[in-house]
């Protein structure tokens, strides 16, 4: 793994070595906005590429990150009638969540297709998907983000950081598995569950009466073989693709969060194409984001029957439980309220 980390990285120096022949004149420009706009020459030569662009994740290929990934590179080159092409990257091959991130800002890597979660640290404005038990269907979490004045703040949140965003797919919702059997909140009192390292998902389970616990989403598997942890919480895809339900007795249809990924490139980068090809990545992108939400709730049905097949139960709450989870959340709410921007945090929640 790492020396094909290595060689994907110097192949990507040495289309960087190629680009800088091109006579372009910094005039004080950050190193940034000089090589976006090296890239963006090239790209806007009505001669094909004979490299291909990187398009980085840190997530597995059989999952619908990958899927969405892949369907915007194969649009790009079908729009571009070939002359634009895009490789993706994908398993942390280029780096991990934090790595990716960082090599997109500063110009390294194109394009990057990952969860919201790690980019809080980066953007804190994007602590409103951390919200818990703000829509009941992934729909109404669709909608809200194809809404005009959500999407102009939400972009203006990323171009501060840097980045452009072309799109917004998902998961589907987080949901939680475990050994207890869950029928009311108080069933999830003391359930020694793990979640990431992120201080909203540890407050949302400890308002519930849960014992969170982050732990490296490595040990997760070990952690429940061997009783450390109760429980744990992820999309569907997740819990399927890592076997974790083979470790548990219940799928407890919290669906507490929503799990949004984002497609976004390099903010000069993107201002510096033309028209046209600024025209190329938006359609491309549109097309990749219906693709992937198709392909996120083809999945999940996929592998909830899957999991009722292996023998361990899915529990869907009752309205008075999930009405109470509603209630003990709004603290969480209080608290992202405090760092996050007003207006994006009040058209986001404008249905409740």
């Amino acid at each position: 793994m790492k020396n094909k980390k290595i060689l994907a990285i110097i192949l990507w120096l040495i289309t960087l070595l190629i680009l800088s022949s091109c006579s372009i004149e910094s005039n004080g420009t950050d190193y940034s906005k000089v090589k976006a706009k090296k890239i963006a020459k090239v790209v806007s030569s009505d001669s094909k590429q004979n490299y291909a662009l990187p398009l980085a994740t840190a997530s597995p290929k059989d999952t619908v990150t990958q899927l969405y990934a892949e369907k915007f590179s194969s649009e790009v080159y079908r729009l571009s009638d070939g002359r634009i092409k895009i490789q993706v990257y994908p398993n942390s091959t280029l780096g991990g969540d934090r790595d990716l991130l960082e090599s997109c800002r500063d110009g390294d890597i194109p394009f990057v297709v990952q969860n919201t979660g790690p980019q809080v640290a980066f953007m804190p404005n994007l602590a409103v998907f951390d919200l818990p038990e703000i829509h009941n269907s992934m729909n109404e979490y669709r909608k809200t983000l194809e809404n005009v004045e959500f999407r102009k703040i939400l972009s203006k949140t990323y171009r501060n950081g840097g980045y452009h965003l072309l799109g917004m797919a998902d998961q589907g919702f987080r949901v939680m598995s475990t050994n207890k059997k869950v029928q009311s909140i108080n069933d999830f009192k003391g359930q020694k569950i793990r979640t990431m390292e992120n201080s909203y998902h540890l407050k949302f389970w400890k308002c519930i009466g849960a014992n969170p616990l982050p732990m490296s989403f490595a040990e997760v598997y070990i952690g429940l073989q061997q009783h450390t942890i109760d429980a744990q919480e992820n999309p569907y895809e997740v819990i399927v693709s890592n076997k974790l339900y083979e470790q548990q007795k219940y799928i407890i249809e919290t669906n507490h969060l929503p799990h949004m990924i984002s497609l976004i490139m390099n903010e000069d980068f993107y201002n510096s194409l033309s028209t046209r090809d600024k025209k190329i990545m938006d359609e491309a992108a549109a097309n990749a984001t219906i693709y992937a939400r198709k392909q996120a709730d083809k999945r999940v049905q996929k592998q909830i029957n899957t999991i009722r097949r292996s023998g361990t139960e899915i529990i869907e709450l009752d309205d008075d439980t999930r009405a109470e989870i509603k209630s003990r959340s709004k603290l969480v709410w209080m608290e992202i309220r405090k760092y996050v921007d007003k207006e994006i945090y009040d058209t986001y929640t404008s249905s409740n």
